[in-house]
C-alpha cells in the first residue's frame, strides 16, 4: 500500500522544508504532510526567533521577517534579519537556537538556508555581500561564505525536495542515525520502531506531562478562563484545570461545553469526545488542520478493497491478550485453546472466517470470566451489551467507551479516519478503525480495569442502578470507573514488540502510528501488542 503524494511537483516548496529535506528527507515528509510535534527543542527555537520574526520592528538600517522567493528554481522562505549595510547591499542574518547540539556550529542545512535566502534576494534585485547565522543560546555572529558549490548544491536540492514530495511513498525512516536523536519530530517518525523488532537505542521521547480530562459531573459547566478549564456547578466552582496539562477531553452525559472552550480546545490541536451517561460514545470534535491526508486517502481505498493482515493481526493479538488474562487472573483451562484460535486467526482466509475465530475465543473467554471475579463478587452469567443486564456489564460496556475514546484520539492524532476501518464495517455508521484498533487493548486495559475495580473494592453494589431491570453506573460509580481505568492506562509495561517501557496510552498511539506506517508505505506489515 502506497499513499497520495504529500506535494504536486510543481508548487513551490519553502526554504524551511528544503533545509528539513537537507537535514532528513523523511523529516520533510512529515512536515509537509502536516505533522507538528511540541517539544522544549521547538519552543525554544520559536521563543529565540520573536525579536526576528516582528516585522514592524523595522530599523532604518535592519529589516526584519523579510519575505522572500525565486520565481525560476521555484520556492519561497523568509529572511529573519537583513541588514542594509553603508553600501546599500545586503547581509543576512539568521537567527538560530541550540538547545539541543550546543553548539555554535554552522550546519550544513544552515548553509543551505542561507544559499537560498541568498539567491532569492539576488534574483529579486538586490546584492548579498554577507550572510550570518546568530546563535541566541552563546549570543554569537558566525560568518558564512558561501561559494558556487554552496547555490548549485542548494539548487539541487530545491528539486529533489519537490520530487520527494510528489512520491507516492514516504521516504524510508534512517537507520541507527545519529540525527534521529536530536530531531524533534522523533516521536512521529518512529525510526528504531519501523522494523518492528526490538529497539535497542530509545530515542522515543518521554510520554506527554498531561492528561486526558474527564467532565462527569451531571449538570456541571466547563469553560475557558487565563488559560485554564473551569467547570462549575450552580454557580459554585468545582475543579480547575491548566489548559497546558490537558491531553484531551471526555464529556460523560449532561455536561456543558462553551463555544469558548471548544474552540480553544480545537485551536489547541485537543480532541474532545461525547459519550452517554451509560458509556455509548456519541460524537468528537478534532481540529480540521488533521496530518496526512494522503494516508488518509490509501485509508479510504484501503478500507474499500480489504486490509486481511490487519484484520488478522487485530484478532489474533486480541485472543492472545485474553488468553493472557486468563492465564494470569483466573482459571487457564481455556487459555491453550484461545492460543489456537489467536494462530488460526493468523491464517484466516477473509474477515468473515476472522469473526467466526473471534466468536469462538469470546464463548471460551467470558465463559471463564467469573473465574477472575473474587468469590463472593458481582454475579455474571454471560456477556451482554446493551442494555447490561449485570453490574459486570454495565462496568464493561463503560470500559470499552473509554478505550474507544482513547483509540479515537490517537487515529486522529496520526491523521487517519476513525470511520474507515478494515475489521469492523465501515458501513454501520461506526468509528470502524478506532474499534479495529481497540480489540487488542479490550483484555489488558478495559477488562483488566473492571476486573481490579469489583475485586479491591472500588465498585460494589451500590454503585449500580438497576430500576426497568436495565443496569447502569451511577454518578460515584462513573467516577470510580473512570479513576480505576486512568490508573491503568497511564501505568508502564515492556512494550512486547520494542521491548522498551511505555504507558498504555502512549502504546495505543504507537499501534496507530504503525497502522499508518502501512497505509503510507513506511513499513510491510502490522504487529499488534501481545501481552505474555
Amino acid at each position: 500500500m502506497v499513499s497520495a503524494p504529500v506535494g504536486t511537483g510543481d508548487e513551490p516548496v519553502t526554504i524551511g522544508l528544503v533545509a528539513h529535506f537537507d537535514f532528513c528527507p523523511r523529516r520533510a515528509w512529515l512536515e509537509a504532510a502536516g505533522e507538528r510535534v511540541d517539544s522544549y527543542q521547538m519552543e525554544i527555537g520559536v521563543a529565540r526567533h520573536k525579536p526576528a520574526d516582528d516585522p514592524t520592528a523595522i530599523r532604518r538600517d535592519v529589516l526584519r521577517a523579510l519575505d522572500v522567493g525565486h520565481p525560476e528554481w521555484g520556492y519561497t522562505g523568509r529572511c529573519d534579519s537583513v541588514e542594509i549595510l553603508p553600501d546599500g547591499s545586503f547581509r543576512i542574518v539568521e537567527y538560530k537556537a541550540t538547545p539541543v547540539r550546543r553548539r555554535a556550529e554552522v550546519t550544513e542545512p544552515m548553509r543551505t538556508q542561507l544559499a537560498l535566502q541568498s539567491a532569492a534576494l539576488t534574483a529579486m534585485g538586490e546584492t548579498v555581500t554577507g550572510c550570518v547565522v546568530y546563535f541566541t543560546e552563546h549570543r554569537r555572529r558566525v560568518s558564512v561564505d558561501l561559494g558556487e558549490d554552496d547555490y548549485e548544491r542548494a539548487r539541487s536540492l530545491v528539486d529533489a525536495t519537490k520530487r520527494c514530495l510528489s512520491a507516492n511513498a514516504a521516504p524510508p525512516v534512517l537507520e541507527d542515525d545519529p540525527r534521529c536523536t536530536r530531531c524533534s519530530h522523533a516521536e512521529l517518525c518512529m525510526p528504531d520502531e519501523r522494523a518492528l523488532v526490538p529497539v535497542r537505542r530509545r530515542i522515543i521521547v518521554d510520554d506527554p506531562d498531561s492528561q486526558v480530562l474527564h467532565l462527569a459531573t451531571p449538570g456541571s459547566r466547563a469553560s475557558v478562563r487565563q488559560g485554564r478549564v473551569l467547570v462549575t456547578k450552580d454557580h459554585a466552582e468545582i475543579a480547575s484545570f491548566p489548559l497546558e496539562r490537558v491531553q484531551g477531553v471526555a464529556v460523560h452525559g449532561n455536561v456543558d461545553l462553551t463555544g469558548g472552550l471548544i474552540r480553544e480546545l480545537l485551536w489547541r490541536d485537543i480532541s474532545v469526545v461525547w459519550c452517554t451517561s451509560t458509556g455509548r460514545v456519541v460524537g468528537y470534535a478534532t481540529s480540521s488542520s488533521s496530518p496526512n491526508g494522503g494516508a488518509r486517502a490509501a485509508q479510504y481505498a484501503a478500507a474499500a478493497t480489504g486490509r486481511l493482515d490487519l484484520a488478522r493481526e487485530f484478532v489474533s493479538a486480541k485472543l492472545t491478550n485474553q488468553a493472557t488474562m486468563l492465564r494470569r487472573n483466573g482459571d487457564g483451562t481455556a487459555v491453550p485453546e484461545l492460543r489456537r484460535l489467536a494462530r488460526e486467526a493468523t491464517a484466516a482466509g477473509s474477515v468473515l472466517q476472522l469473526f467466526g475465530i473471534e466468536g469462538d475465543g469470546a464463548s471460551l473467554y467470558f465463559a471463564n470470566f467469573p473465574s477472575m471475579l473474587r468469590t463472593g463478587g458481582p454475579h455474571f452469567d454471560t456477556r451482554t451489551r446493551r442494555p447490561a443486564l449485570d453490574p459486570v456489564n454495565a462496568g464493561l460496556n463503560y470500559a470499552y467507551a473509554l478505550l474507544l475514546s482513547d483509540c479515537i484520539r490517537a487515529v486522529r492524532a496520526c491523521g487517519l479516519d476513525p470511520h474507515a476501518g478494515f475489521l469492523h464495517s465501515s458501513g454501520r455508521n461506526k468509528p470502524a478503525l478506532a474499534l479495529d484498533l481497540a480489540e487488542e487493548f479490550r483484555a489488558p486495559l478495559a477488562d483488566s480495569s473492571v476486573i481490579r475495580a469489583f475485586n479491591n473494592g472500588e465498585l460494589n453494589e451500590s454503585d449500580f442502578d438497576d430500576r426497568l431491570g436495565a443496569v447502569s453506573l451511577t454518578e460515584r460509580g462513573r467516577k470510580r470507573l473512570i479513576s480505576a481505568y486512568e490508573q491503568r492506562v497511564a501505568s508502564v509495561f515492556t512494550h512486547p514488540t520494542f521491548e522498551y517501557k511505555v504507558t498504555w496510552r502512549r502504546a495505543i498511539e504507537i499501534q496507530a502510528r504503525l497502522v499508518l506506517g502501512v497505509l503510507d508505505g513506511t513499513q510491510d506489515s502490522y504487529v499488534g501488542v501481545r501481552t505474555r
